[in-house]
């Protein structure tokens, strides 16, 4: 069953010592260092979840000296990977101006894949974050509050969201370099009728624009019914996002490698440090995780068989935090490499020294 098919996933560590540390970040990087360049191959592309986050940029561990500009980290971030999914987008709406900026800056056959903006997938905003045009038609008090939920808008504002998210998506369209608008719902977000309708309602929204779910209440993950949330992504022309995440949780969905539709499987990989995956702690601290070249293995094997199933991969990395990201994405490739020059299968181990080649 797909069920089992990732089962024998090494469980998330305890938190490791410095050395351990040390050790695992030699073994990622020697291995990312053996990575095609941009890291592609076939139909399976990797990136990371973003270009911009400031650990990255501060770690002075992928960008060369000198790349300082936004428009100089894009371009080079595009020079080694070939794909990328926008966060930003989850914060604030991005204009089409910026976002044609971001086409013009990467070569052709490069892919964006933006974060629904926070109210559109159930998640509350603060008023200040809203576009300039919806801040003004609040009624009078809401603008006051410290954050508003989606249930808080009235129906005129939550159209003129919609409407202005999938005009910022325009610019991809046509360029032919939008991959999909992710919408991650909120981890109180349970499996319920009525969430399912929100679902329907929300890909009814999108119009047609290709449109990706990730889950992340343990209740859609029930055996049996991660299969029908899949037919129903499937009969409503979404893609299912697969992750790779802390596990045992009521916020955990397992890492079945399901494809709702054959155009494209979605695989993100969150981390997996289970001491913060539920704990009230910034970001940083919740995806600060790099993954061993031993973790990885049986993604790539994963990965490797989800390509024969659909037309393309995506496998993003959002554990963004220094480089891990990158090594992770990378490391990822990697093995794919070894595999498609038959330098790896099931009895052959990933290297385990920093002297990968």
């Amino acid at each position: 069953m797909r069920e089992e098919a990732l089962r024998d996933l090494p469980r998330s560590p305890s938190e490791d010592t410095p050395h351990q540390q040390e050790q695992r970040l030699a073994r990622a990087t020697a291995l990312a260092a053996c990575a095609p360049v941009p890291a592609r191959i076939g139909g399976v592309l990797a990136g990371t979840a973003g270009w911009t986050d400031p650990t990255l940029v501060k770690s002075h561990r992928f960008y060369p000296k000198g790349v300082s500009s936004p428009a100089e980290r894009l371009k080079f971030y595009a020079s080694q990977f070939p794909v990328v999914e926008v966060n930003s987008s989850y914060y604030a709406l991005p204009g089409p101006g910026m976002v044609a900026h971001w086409v013009e800056r990467t070569p052709p056959d490069f892919v964006f894949n933006l974060k629904a903006f926070a109210p559109l997938t159930q998640h509350p905003v603060e008023p200040a974050r809203l576009p300039p045009d919806v801040q003004r038609a609040l009624p009078a008090g809401l603008a006051d509050k410290r954050r508003l939920y989606p249930r808080d808008l009235p129906a005129e504002a939550r159209d003129a969201l919609w409407e202005q998210f999938r005009r910022a998506l325009e610019p991809l369209r046509q360029a032919r370099k939008l991959g999909y608008a992710l919408f991650q719902f909120p981890p109180w977000f349970t499996a319920t009728r009525g969430n399912v309708r929100v679902i329907e309602d929300c890909r009814r929204r999108m119009d047609g624009l290709p449109f990706a779910v990730e889950l992340r209440h343990g209740s859609w993950g029930a055996p049996g019914r991660l299969e029908r949330v899949t037919d129903l992504l499937r009969d409503i022309g979404a893609f299912y996002v697969i992750v790779d995440e802390p596990q045992g949780k009521e916020n955990s969905m397992p890492p079945t490698p399901l494809v709702a539709d054959p155009r494209l499987a979605v695989v993100r990989f969150h981390g997996r440090r289970e001491e913060t995956w539920d704990a009230p702690v910034g970001v940083s601290e919740k995806f600060r995780y790099i993954y061993d070249p031993a973790e990885l293995a049986p993604w790539a094997k994963t990965v490797a068989r989800l390509s024969q199933e659909a037309e393309l991969v995506h496998a993003i990395f959002n554990n963004c935090v220094s480089d891990h990201a990158v090594l992770g994405a990378k490391g990822l490739m990697a093995l794919l490499a070894r595999r498609a020059a038959g330098l790896a299968d099931e009895s052959t181990p990933v290297p385990a020294s920093s002297t990968v080649h």
